[in-house]
This record gives structure tokens, C-alpha cells and sequence, in this order.
């Protein structure tokens, strides 16, 4: 509430006390105090409001609307009650109200600059354009200050890129922008370089490079002093979009010449000097070559201006600059592009690399700047290359071990280079599995040999050798891949786990333990491990899919759900961030920011992650608090769950994962590439798919409605029975056809990288039988559906089919129990086995135990009806037959197979349970760790130990609750 500001008001004193209550957290006193106050009172509005306040963040959200809508109704004028509503109303996220009530105090007070801005705010907060237009202009008329005029053009902006009909904002949206500034240019009443920018942006939109560049080389230019050189690069890009090739070039020279490090330049000097050459352009026979000066047109201008670069660097006594030397080498790649000969003339790309790594190589940067250009050296080059750097990143003397270290920081890190050259290169990956230890080995000691370094490091600081611990690690999951040796897996955590007690705030280390404890099973040391990593905003959607891919299918559903209300929450929050951001663009006349802002909350709400979270914890509410049909229902309406509405921006979808978030040295061939992006793409969203389609089938059998008696009326049928008919059959086809797609995609079986793309559960629901299965059970639904229309005297047919499908749904459930079968953690002869896709399919089968007796629920409900109305037809007939209907015999056969394979799981469990408490782990043959990696490699493993107890434990919990609804199904 601090946000109330300084208020000039004789009740000030009287609402402080409720002010700080609720500042305090203090609600219910704050809503007590308030009704203290109205008792003397009544008439103080802002009171009302803050008691409203209370209300809301005690739960109370009716009451406090209603008083809200109280005060509202009376239109007030001051400045407490307008705040305070103001602050109720983003609490609600109902910020359209904020407009109405700025709207009625503008008419009260029309003179108000205050409220006047206000209103624009509001406006802004739900992207009205068009009245923030309006109301900017109106503001500029009371008050005519440069920045609520340059408001009002800025939403006319706004309008031109919000319009769905291109040709629209470039006929009347840009061009009435456009005149609007020109008026202001012509008047001279251009004042700050906001208003330049704008400008700038206008004439940008419209396609106008010509004029824009007039404007960013004329006077008005010279008002961009806020960005370094941002006059040059705005030129820079018109250039470009104008294809003026020989002033991009001359431009490019000039910078270069002023700043030869600037590698954005470099790049524009080469493209412009490849089109020069494509064009043929040769320069005038006198005179300059073009406005900018001099243009270098020839390869062999450009080799010898980036050579006099370098020379002049070579010269120096100070630090040498990197960029001309990188420009050397991306000339070469370009040149190659080409099949230029040209190429020859920079010299032989091993000895510039060498170069290169003598000046920079005590640099990080320097793996990640020449890893770009590995690909210029042949494949029999590669050896010799590692050989020539290790020569020039001398070590001490050999210890007992033959093995020597580095002396200093800066020799560490020319050795650490090497390393990582050499992984790029492929070399580690070509050694044998002994070769491959012996390198672990070595990694290892220069791991720790590092270590002394960094004695006196913050906790916040990293090791100067956590990379040797990386990239041992890496080997090690080279060889559990290889190999299937899980030993090897349990050793890089352990490794991991080391690394991590001596830089605690390494994320390379927390998210490649993150991925190794999910891919063995393990989710509960996960949770804390992604809480440290400390995601900020943005993050939750580029990197939260590594927690919430594995949250639910790993068995930890109290965390599965708290991962997915920690992304929900950024989301949601999003909307109403981004109206703020917004708002202080418009204040601090960052105009140009606005779309970005705009573009940012597209992003975010098209997000797939943002899609998959918010179904994935709909579905998990379900599995865990709907019991049978009667809450099916209530948990449905809850959620305010429709099944018409598909609601997810299918054609829209932005996939926003950061698949390159893990350090990664591979070489190229083992690399993620754009095939593999997009056939994770593809897999993600036919997985959703299903998953949507089966949340909105299951919010369609909780709407089915049944008749007491067979013989409905027309009229019932026209009041939406065949309409919820019609509804259930289209998204049973829907599921259909995207199971159909499903299976082809799951047979393409697509490998992914190990630090690429998690694989979807979309193959592994399929093998286990959990789509068919819910899919069957699902139809099934609609068979009782009709049944409910026709009654049982004239469904003898549907009866039969009806009794076919109670018999295949308990046959599929006894088959999916069968493929949870094993043992998840075994231990023979000292060596430990773990299945972690036991755990997924018994995780499935509990799924689809939910979605079965939600169908079997609705079947009570429909059947219990019918069988007392054919009962009581039969005592009138005086008919004493005993005989059961069929479908009744069928549905009591499918609830006693249900209660068996249920008994059976559970049985499975316990048994898994035992087994996996009365693991020994100290018998774990780990030969060749020392005392202090076993100790860190058995912590590991009793986490992993523990996540596998906790996963069977809330499975178990959940199939009991089951258990127990099953009893009450009975007809």
C-alpha cells in the first residue's frame, strides 16, 4: 500500500492505521479497523475500499467485489479511493475496471492532469490503442508537454502493429503517425531523443529507409547520444535494407578503422564486400567512391586491411584485441564458402589457430571462439593440432605419476583449452573404454590439483578447474551410453556431487545432476537442485522443462504439483508484468521497447511449456483429488474446465526450451541439430495433443447427463443430450486420429543426443498400453451414453458390445500391470541395476486405473437408474425372474476384475518396497574410487535410493484411495 503516495487529505490520519495493517500482511485487523471506522464514518469511501482489500486477500473475493462495485457505482473523486480501487482491481486482475473508474473521474474533474495520466495508464494496462490515443491527445490539450503528445503517436504505433489488416496500418495508422511528428519537426518542437527514436521506428515501419536516413544523418540525428554509436549502426542497418552495398562497405572501414574489435562490423564489412563482388561493382573513374569515403571491393583490399590490423596489434605492448584475428579466420570460412582461392593468401588455418591460442589462450573465451572454426582444419589435421597446443601450454614437472600440472591460473587455463579443443575435435570420443578411464583419471587429478587456486573462493565464486570435473563427467556418461555400464552413471554423480561441495553455485553441475537423477528414476533430489539454480522470470519457460518433463512421470506428485504452480505462477504472472513495463515506457519515453514488451507476452502466451504445465497440472489435480464421477464432476467445475473450448494456441505454438542450456564439447557429428529440434517440436505437440484431448474427453463425461427413465422426450434431446452426444463422439475421433499419428511418430524412434531434447513419454505411454487403454475406456463412456437414451430393453446389441468392452478393459489393465513387473533397483555381485521404465509404466497404469474408474462411475450412475425402472416394470409384469441384464453382469464381472488387479499392483509395490529398503549399498563394488569419491558416489545413491521409496510410496497411496472408491461402485 506504500504506493498510495502522498495524499493531502483530512481522513489521512483516520485510514493510516488500516494502511498499515495491510502494508503489514495484517488483514483481518486492517478489515476490523476499517469497520470501526465505518461506524462513525459511513460515508468514507476509501475505508470501504481498503476493507475490500482485506476481504480479497483473505479469500473473502465476492464480498470484497461487492464493496468494491459499492464505491465505484458513486464515482468518487479522490485521490485515496481511486488508489486503493486501483490497487483491488490488479489484485483481481481485473484492470478494465481501473478504465471505468478513471473514465467517470475525467468527466467529474476534466481539467486533472493527473487523472487524465492516469487514465492513459489504464488504458494501457488492456492495450486500448485507440482510446490511449484519444486520451493522450486530450491530456496534450490541457497540458501541452512533448511527452503525452509523443504518447498519443506512439499508440497510434501501437494500433499499426496490432492490426490485423496489414495494408490498414500502412495506409492510415503509420502515415497519421508519420504527420503527426512531421508537424512537430516543422514547429521545431523536437526536444528529446525518445522523440528522434520514434521517429526513427515510424519511418522504419512504413519502409521509408531513405527519409529515416536523412533524419538519422540531419540534425535530428545528433540528439542519439544514449547508445554508443547508435547513429553509425542505425545507418549501418538502412544500408543494408537499402542494399546499398558500397556505403555499408565504406561505413564498415571507417568503424573498423576507430575500433577494429567491433566484431558486428566485421561482419558487415565481409557481407557487403561478398555483394560488391556478386554485383560486379567496380568505383568511379574519379571523385570519392561514395558518400561514406572509400570502398574495398577486392578480396585482396580486405585481406590487407584485416592483415594491417593484426600487424598493428602485434605491435602493441598492451593487451592485443581479439577481433582481428577472428575476422582473419571467419574471412577464410567465407572464402571457403566460396571456393575462393583467395583462401591461400591468410596463410594455413592450423597455424592462425595456433596463433590465435599462443595470445588468448589464457582466456575463456578462447574454446568458444575458435570451436567456431574448427571445422577449417582436415580430419588428419586434428591430432596434430592437439599436439601443437599442448606444446604451447607448458605444465610443471612430472610427478610420481608422470603426470604434471599447471603452475598458475593462466597455465590452468591454457591446459583446460586443450582439453576442450581436443573434445570438440573428437578425440576423446575416438579412445577405447580403457583410454577412456585413463583420461577420466587424469581429468580428475587436474581437477583437484586446481582446486588449490581457489582456497580462499566465495561460495558464489567458481573452481578455476570446475571443467576438468565437467567434462570427466562427460566421459563418464560417454561410457554408461556406450556401454550400459550403470557404474559409470553412478560415478559421474558422484563425481558431480564432488564438484558441487566445492562450487556450490556451478549450474553446469546442478543441471547436468538434474538430468542424471531423472534419467535413473530419481526426481526427489531434484526439486532442491532446480531451487538453487535460482531460475529468474524468463527462465521458468527456457529451462523449467528439464523439472517438469520428469516431475509427474517419476511417481512425486506433491512435487510434480509444485513444479508446475512455480512455472504457473510466472505465467500468470506475465500479463499483468508486462502492463507495467509497459507503462514505464510510456513514462521514460522508451518507445521502441513497447513492441518488445509486447512481443515478450505473445512469447510467453504461446509458450508450449507454458501449454504443456497448465494441462499436465489439470490432469495431475485430477489423478489426485477426483474420486469417482460425483467429484469428477466437482473437481471439473472447479477448474472452470470446458470440454468445447480448446483453449491452446495450437497454430501459434512458440517453442521457447534453451536445448543448448548444458556445456557441451561435442564435435559437430554428435551435435543437436535443427532436424532434431524439430522433430522434438513434433513430438511435444502430438503428445499435448493427447493429453489436452484426454482432459477435455474427461471433462465431457463429467457433463454427460442421464435419465431416470429411458423414455426421454424430443424436447430433452433438443436441450443438449445429442449435443453432448455429438461433442464426446468429434474429440473421441480427434483422439483417434492424433493415436493414429502418435504410433507412426513413435516408430520413427529418434535418437537425440544425451545433453540434447528430453524424449517425450509419448513412446513409452504408447508401448505401455496407457493411450489404448484410456482411449477404450473413454469410448466406452459413449456406449453408456446411448444406453442411457435407448434403456435396456431394447439394447440387447449395444449390451453385448458394451460387455465386450468391460472384458478388453480389464484384459488391458492386467497386461499393463505385467509391464510393471521387475525390479526397479537390483543388486547382484556388487553391481546395482536400475530400470527406471518399470517406474514410468506403473505410473501409467495408475492413470489409467483413474481414467477406468471414472468411466466405471459414470456407468453406476447411468446403470443404477435403469436396472430399478426394469425392476419395477417386472413387478408389475409379475415377473419373478432373477435373471440380471447383461450389461449389469458384465459391469459387476469388470469391478471384481478391478479390485483383483488393483490387490495385485499393490502387492507389487510392497514387495518393491521391501526389496528396495533392504538394499545394501555399502556392498556396492565401486574398485578404483578412492575412500572420498566412494563417499560421494554412495550419498548419491542413497538419494537415488531413497526417490525410488518415496515414488512407490505416493503410487501406493494413490491406488489404495482407489482401492477404496472401487468399493463404493456397486449397482
Amino acid at each position: 500500500m506504500a504506493a498510495r503516495g502522498h495524499v493531502q487529505d483530512p481522513n489521512d490520519r483516520r485510514l493510516r492505521p488500516i494502511y498499515d495493517y495491510l502494508d503489514n500482511g495484517n488483514n483481518k485487523m486492517a478489515i476490523q479497523q476499517a469497520d470501526k471506522l465505518l461506524k462513525k464514518h459511513k460515508d468514507l469511501h476509501c475505508a470501504k475500499v481498503l476493507k475490500a482489500i482485506g476481504l480479497q486477500r483473505t479469500g473473502r473475493q465476492d464480498e470484497a467485489f461487492s464493496l468494491a462495485q459499492e464505491v465505484t457505482s458513486l464515482e468518487p473523486t479522490d485521490d485515496n479511493s481511486l488508489q486503493a480501487l486501483t490497487i483491488l482491481y490488479r489484485e483481481m486482475h481485473r484492470p478494465e475496471l481501473v478504465t471505468k473508474l478513471y473514465e467517470a473521474a475525467v468527466k467529474k474533474v476534466p481539467l486533472s492532469e493527473e487523472y487524465h495520466s492516469h487514465l492513459f495508464m489504464a488504458y494501457a494496462r488492456v492495450g486500448e490503442y485507440k482510446k490511449m490515443q484519444q486520451a493522450g491527445m486530450a491530456l496534450y490539450k490541457i497540458v501541452p508537454k512533448n511527452p503525452y503528445y509523443f504518447w498519443s503517436v506512439m499508440s497510434l504505433v501501437m494500433q499499426a502493429i496490432s492490426a490485423q489488416d496489414e495494408k490498414l496500418s500502412q495506409t492510415m495508422f503509420l502515415p497519421l503517425a508519420e504527420r503527426m511528428v512531421e508537424k512537430m519537426v516543422k514547429e521545431d518542437k523536437i526536444e528529446a531523443e525518445a522523440e528522434v527514436q520514434l521517429y526513427f521506428m515510424i519511418l522504419e515501419r512504413l519502409g521509408k529507409c531513405e527519409e529515416a536516413l536523412e533524419v538519422i544523418k540531419g540534425p535530428l540525428g545528433e540528439k542519439l547520444t544514449s547508445e554508443l554509436q547508435s547513429r553509425e549502426s542505425k545507418c549501418m542497418m538502412l544500408y543494408r535494407r537499402l542494399r546499398r552495398w558500397p556505403e555499408c562497405n565504406a561505413l564498415a572501414h571507417k568503424l573498423l578503422l576507430k575500433n577494429p574489435d567491433d566484431w558486428q562490423f566485421y561482419l558487415a564489412y565481409f557481407d557487403s564486400l561478398f555483394h560488391l563482388m556478386d554485383m560486379s561493382w567496380s568505383p568511379p573513374g574519379d571523385g570519392e567512391h561514395c558518400s561514406e569515403g572509400a570502398v574495398h571491393h577486392t578480396v585482396a583490399e580486405v585481406v590487407r586491411f584485416v592483415e594491417e590490423r593484426i600487424a598493428g596489434e602485434d605491435g602493441k605492448e598492451a593487451r592485443s584485441l581479439r577481433g582481428p584475428y577472428l575476422a582473419r579466420l571467419e574471412l577464410m570460412h567465407r572464402l571457403r564458402q566460396r571456393a575462393l582461392p583467395q583462401e591461400g593468401q591468410l596463410g594455413e588455418p592450423l597455424e592462425l589457430m595456433v596463433q590465435f591460442f599462443v595470445k588468448f589462450g589464457d582466456k575463456p573465451c578462447c574454446i568458444t571462439d575458435l570451436n567456431i572454426y574448427l571445422h577449417l582444419l582436415a580430419a588428419d589435421q586434428h591430432e596434430q593440432f592437439a599436439k601443437r597446443l599442448s606444446e604451447a601450454a607448458p605444465l610443471g614437472q612430472p610427478g610420481p605419476d608422470g603426470l604434471a600440472f599447471p603452475e598458475d591460473t593462466k597455465a590452468l587455463q591454457r591446459h583446460l583449452c586443450v582439453c576442450q579443443l581436443s573434445r570438440a575435435l573428437g578425440l576423446h570420443h575416438a579412445l577405447d573404454e580403457a583410454a577412456k578411464l585413463r583420461l577420466v583419471a587424469e581429468l580428475k587429478a587436474h581437477y583437484r590439483h586446481g582446486l588449490k587456486f581457489g582456497k580462499n573462493a566465495l561460495k558464489t565464486e567458481l573452481q578455476f578447474s570446475d571443467m576438468y570435473c565437467l567434462m570427466a563427467a562427460h566421459v563418464y556418461i560417454d561410457l554408461w551410453t556406450e556401454s550400459g555400464d550403470e557404474k559409470m552413471a553412478w560415478l559421474g554423480l558422484g563425481l558431480l556431487q564432488e564438484g558441487l561441495s566445492n562450487s556450490p553455485s556451478n549450474a553446469q553441475f546442478k543441471l547436468l545432476l538434474l538430468l542424471l537423477y531423472c534419467r535413473l528414476g530419481a526426481f526427489e533430489p531434484v526439486v532442491d537442485l532446480y531451487a538453487s539454480l535460482d531460475a529468474k522470470h524468463v527462465q521458468h519457460d527456457t529451462i523449467g522443462f528439464l523439472l517438469t518433463r520428469y516431475a509427474q512421470s517419476l511417481g512425486q506428485f506433491a512435487a510434480a504439483s509444485q513444479a508446475c504452480n512455480f512455472s504457473l505462477r510466472f505465467f500468470h504472472s506475465n500479463q499483468k508484468d508486462t502492463s507495467e513495463y509497459i507503462i514505464q515506457a510510456y513514462k521514460y519515453g522508451a518507445f521502441e521497447k513497447i513492441p518488445e514488451f509486447i512481443t515478450l507476452r505473445n512469447r510467453l502466451n504461446q509458450s508450449l511449456h507454458f501449454a504443456q504445465v497448465r494441462t499436465e497440472r489439470m490432469l495431475l489435480d485430477l489423478f489426485l483429488e477426483a474420486d469417482i464421477v460425483l467429484s469428477l464432476e466437482e473437481s471439473v467445475k472447479s477448474m472452470c474446465l470446458s470440454a468445447e473450448e480448446d483453449d491452446i494456441p495450437w497454430d501459434n505454438m512458440r517453442d521457447n526450451r534453451d536445448l543448448t542450456v548444458f556445456t557441451c564439447w561435442d564435435p559437430n557429428e554428435r551435435k543437436l541439430t535443427e532436424e532434431h529440434r524439430r522433430r522434438s517440436l513434433e513430438e511435444e505437440c502430438v503428445w499435448l495433443r493427447l493429453r489436452s484431448l484426454t482432459l477435455r474427453l474427461l471433462a465431457a463425461v463429467a457433463a454427460l447427463g442421464h435419465k431416470s427413465s429411458p423414455q426421454n422426450s424430443p424436447a430433452a434431446t433438443e436441450n443438449g443430450v445429442a449435443d453432448k452426444s455429438a461433442l464426446l463422439r468429434g474429440l473421441l475421433a480427434q483422439l483417434g486420429h492424433n493415436l493414429q499419428t502418435a504410433t507412426q511418430m513413435a516408430e520413427r524412434r529418434t535418437q537425440y543426443p544425451f545433453l540434447g531434447p528430453p524424449a517425450t513419454r509419448l513412446a513409452a505411454a504408447l508401448s505401455s498400453g496407457s493411450c489404448q487403454c484410456q482411449a477404450a475406456a473413454l469410448q466406452l463412456s459413449l456406449h453408456v451414453h446411448q444406453l442411457d437414451a435407448v434403456g435396456l430393453d431394447e439394447s440387447s446389441e449395444l449390451q453385448t458390445q458394451m460387455c465386450n468392452a468391460f472384458k478388453s478393459l480389464a484384459v488391458q489393465l492386467q497386461e499393463m500391470l505385467t509391464k510393471c513387473k521387475g525390479d526397479l533397483l537390483d543388486m547382484k555381485e556388487g553391481k546395482l541395476k536400475i530400470r527406471p521404465s518399470l517406474l514410468e509404466n506403473l505410473i501409467f497404469f495408475v492413470e489409467t486405473v483413474c481414467v477406468v474408474l471414472w468411466v466405471a462411475g459414470y456407468c453406476t450412475k447411468v446403470l443404477q437408474p435403469l436396472k430399478s425402472s426394469l425392476q419395477k416394470k417386472k413387478k408389475k409384469k409379475k415377473d419373478t425372474s432373477i435373471v440380471q441384464p447383461m450389461v449389469v453382469c458384465g459391469f459387476q464381472e469388470l469391478t471384481a476384475s478391478l479390485q483383483d488387479v488393483l490387490a495385485r499392483a499393490l502387492e507389487h509395490i510392497k514387495e518393491q518396497e521391501v526389496g528396495i529398503a533392504a538394499l545394501k549399498l555399502a556392498d556396492l563394488s565401486l574398485e578404483g574410487s578412492t575412500e572420498e569419491e566412494s563417499s560421494f558416489t554412495r550419498a548419491a545413491m542413497d538419494k537415488l535410493q531413497s526417490s525410488h521409496l518415496r515414488s512407490l510410496q505416493e503410487v501406493a497411496e494413490l491406488l489404495k484411495k482407489r482401492a477404496d472408491s472401487l468399493k463404493n461402485l456397486k449397482i
